[in-house]
């Protein structure tokens, strides 16, 4: 349980009578409602306020359902659907509009997206309103011009609820809880007038706050999607609220007012062990992914074969590729590389020998052997193509791009833009075990890797992404790379082959990463090795 999960409950648990004992010597909550009813209708009578038409009782009726009855028409309905939980004898349910003199929400002009100096007067955005919180320094400066009605100005002891924006950001309530100077309200907030003399105004903000009263009001919003819903200041003074007595009201904010520094603590530690057991499992799995590619993960079991036939077995298939007319003839001409008698590493490319004892990381165990990725594989960069020629509408090939791109996790998004046909090589749809990486990204994310499990005939990747695509195709040869390619001995190898792109995106070039070492082992250690990495993985999570 994090702290947001620790604060809700202590809401809920608040809202619910379960959070302080009660008084039996408090007066019922019905006598503060009538004492409410009271003050309104005296306030209406001196034209204070406007008389509320839908002013409404609930109650218990004898068949133990909830029963609410408007004043003005004499209208009773049965609301038991409405109501999310059990509150204790002597509290009472109620609109939020039968605790309060009204709701009003304010202007939204055109501004400079900057926040006021001292002198200026600004508007609050909703990022102001923050649960339980206020942020006077979230606004933005009303023209030099604009008419200030008063009416509209924040004050000290405001209660605020967000109307409209991101459906994660509306229905959010908070008291103004600092002095704030030439601030005025937003037509998406409104201002809660609440009977400061008949109730708690923190103790409306925890209940409006708290989730079973929140589910209830985001049940009312209105908006084609979540990114813009909003709610009307009628359905906001519609909101049902479970009121007890001012007595225990009190109580009820003491005590979460007490246990806010401790939920804060709480939170704090709770994210930093989070935090730590992330960076643990990350530390974990490239310790295993770095153990697996030294041959220090499974033993060696001699029966199971070289790597060297195993590349056998991938030049011949090449050579069919070429035949095809698939691959290019030079493919044809691959690198061996050995150890001499004198300890030194050596690569031959036709003729030419070359030491490449610098370039060796690590020794082998017997049976596996060092080759350049490009004598495994092909290196394909995706489609190119102007801003003007990409649309959403989800028709033609699917573009996958660095964001789509996970650690071992290839994910489709809403979001994801759309080529026609036409615009894309046939070449460079995805096939089942194709290996995906960026080519252009932030340093962080170079290494990330992702692998195709299946033919994706209507995919492709954009231009910023490589495609690495096996001459064998083999399931546990593809996992295998992908879990090579991830480890932290390529991933460094990758980050000291980039070239910085512009201020902060660095480029892979292909040719240097077809140039990687890879230390390869036979195809049935490859299988042991993957499945020992996912179980080891599994585990993990």
């Amino acid at each position: 349980m994090n702290g947001k999960q620790l604060k809700n409950s202590i809401l809920q648990w608040a809202i619910q009578g379960k959070l302080v004992p009660q008084d039996p010597n408090d007066e019922p909550a019905s006598v503060l409602l009538d004492r409410i009813r009271q003050e309104k209708a005296r306030l209406v009578k001196e034209k204070k306020i406007k008389k509320d038409k839908n002013e409404s009782i609930i109650y218990r009726g004898e068949d133990n359902s909830y029963y609410e009855k408007f004043i003005a028409t004499g209208e009773v309905k049965c609301i038991d659907e409405e109501i999310p939980f059990e509150i204790p004898q002597g509290w009472k349910w109620c609109r939020l509009r039968n605790i309060i003199k009204g709701t009003n929400a304010g202007k939204s002009p055109n501004c400079e997206k900057r926040p006021k100096n001292n002198e200026e007067w600004g508007v609050l955005t909703t990022t102001a309103i923050q649960e339980n919180e206020f942020l006077p320094s979230e606004n933005k400066v009303l023209p030099q011009n604009y008419k200030i009605n008063l009416e509209h100005s924040v004050k000290y002891g405001d209660i605020l609820i967000t109307r409209a924006g991101p459906i994660n950001r509306t229905g959010i309530v908070c008291m103004v809880d600092k002095e704030c100077d030439k601030l005025i309200l937003s037509d998406k907030t409104v201002r809660i007038d609440y009977m400061s003399n008949y109730c708690n105004p923190a103790f409306i903000v925890f209940a409006l706050n708290c989730p079973a009263i929140h589910e209830l009001l985001m049940r009312v919003t209105v908006g084609m999607a979540a990114s813009q819903v909003n709610i009307s200041q009628e359905n906001i003074q519609n909101a049902l609220i479970p009121f007890p007595n001012i007595n225990e009201q009190n109580r009820i904010v003491e005590k979460i007012t007490n246990l806010n520094p401790i939920i804060t603590k709480y939170d704090f530690e709770q994210q930093q062990l989070e935090e730590l057991n992330v960076y643990l499992t990350t530390q974990i799995k490239k310790s295993i992914l770095q153990e697996a590619i030294q041959g220090k993960l499974v033993p060696q079991i001699e029966e199971e074969g070289t790597a060297q036939e195993l590349l056998e077995q991938i030049k011949q298939e090449k050579q069919e590729l070429v035949k095809e007319g698939k691959l290019k003839k030079s493919t044809l001409t691959d690198s061996v590389i050995y150890k001499g008698d004198d300890n030194k590493y050596y690569e031959q490319v036709g003729k030419n020998i070359n030491e490449i004892t610098d370039e060796i990381a690590f020794d082998l165990p017997d049976g596996w052997i060092w080759c350049r990725l490009k004598d495994i594989c092909s290196i394909f960069t995706g489609a190119t193509f102007k801003k003007e020629e990409a649309t959403t509408t989800k028709q033609g090939i699917r573009i996958l791009r660095g964001g789509n791109i996970s650690p071992f996790e290839l994910k489709i998004k809403d979001d994801d833009i759309f080529l026609t046909e036409d615009k894309v090589k046939k070449d460079i749809l995805l096939k089942e075990n194709d290996i995906l990486t960026p080519a252009v990204t932030s340093l962080e994310n170079i290494g990330k890797m992702a692998r195709v499990d299946k033919n994706m005939p209507y995919t492709t990747v954009g231009g910023f992404v490589f495609i690495i695509r096996l001459h064998l195709i083999d399931q546990w040869l593809s996992k295998y790379i992908l879990c090579l390619l991830s480890s932290p001995f390529m991933i460094e190898f990758m980050k000291s082959i980039t070239n910085k792109s512009g201020q902060a995106f660095y480029n892979i070039g292909k040719e240097r990463l077809s140039a990687a070492l890879l230390p390869i082992p036979s195809l049935m250690e490859q299988q042991r090795i993957v499945a020992q990495i996912e179980k080891l993985f599994e585990q993990l999570r």
